[in-house]
């Protein structure tokens, strides 16, 4: 699902963002709610990036990537927690790109999640390439999801991916 956000637009930079675990649910701009094999997804498009909620079975948790006032905690390249009995793993890569190279994989990012059953992307005012997007799936029990945040005035799109599920015994 892609939409166009109505929101005013502010002058952020990936450098703004920062990420959290826990957070309630912040005012979304756009929000799409999907049922994963038991697990009921929330994927959220705020005015300054996203939020991911999740519960299954008794269990929950909610991921914030968001420009948040305050906030002292930036974007980590990589996190691994235990929540519960959920293994959580998070990691976030900056991409500079060139103007026309931001384009063009703008429109891709843009295209790919538009058509996703699990996706959803929202484009900011101002510039047609200043976008978060995301998309959600459920594979071998773990939810997984990845999102792009554009900043088109940098030339720079910060890429992320999460996975979440109940850690498996090893075998032997």
């Amino acid at each position: 699902m892609l939409t166009t956000l109505k929101t005013t637009y502010t002058d952020t930079r990936a450098a703004d963002l920062a990420w959290a675990l826990g957070r309630e649910p912040l005012p979304a701009l756009a929000v799409l709610d999907l049922e994963l094999n038991g697990a009921k997804v929330q994927l959220r498009l705020l005015g300054a990036s996203h939020q991911v909620l999740l519960e299954e079975e008794e269990r929950s948790c909610s991921e914030t990537v968001a420009c948040m006032p305050g906030s002292s905690t930036p974007l980590p390249l990589g996190v691994s927690k235990r929540i519960g009995e959920w293994e959580y793993e998070f990691a976030a890569r900056v991409e500079t790109l060139s103007r026309g190279s931001f384009a063009g994989r703008a429109q891709e990012l843009l295209a790919l999640v538009a058509d996703h059953p699990n996706g959803l992307a929202g484009t900011f005012p101002g510039s047609p390439h200043a976008f978060t997007a995301m998309v959600a799936q459920r594979h071998e029990g773990q939810v997984r999801w990845r999102t792009w945040h554009a900043y088109p005035q940098e030339g720079q799109l910060v890429a992320t991916r999460t996975q979440i599920g109940v850690r498996k015994p090893a075998t032997r």
